[in-house]
């Protein structure tokens, strides 16, 4: 399974592998789209694969590390 997901990271995890961290943590492939890094935010537009629960685990644990979480229009993908 794929979703397209907006990730907005604060500034004190623009630094930090947090994509790394979750792809190896919960068995989820990113792929990123686009992406946009300054100083004070970060964005990303990712497609996210693996299994619904992979996906689900990975998506709560991203926001509980403070990681604002949106699914983008079209979020599944075939």
């Amino acid at each position: 399974m794929k979703k397209r997901v907006k990730l907005t990271f604060p500034q004190q995890l623009i630094k930090e592998p947090v994509i790394f961290t979750m792809a190896k943590k919960f068995n989820v492939i990113p792929n990123i789209r686009r992406a946009r890094v300054t100083e004070t935010v970060g964005e990303m537009i990712l497609e996210l694969e693996g299994t619904e629960e992979d996906l689900a685990k990975g998506i709560k644990w991203l926001k509980e590390k403070g990681v604002e979480v949106e699914l983008v229009e079209g979020d599944v993908i075939e």
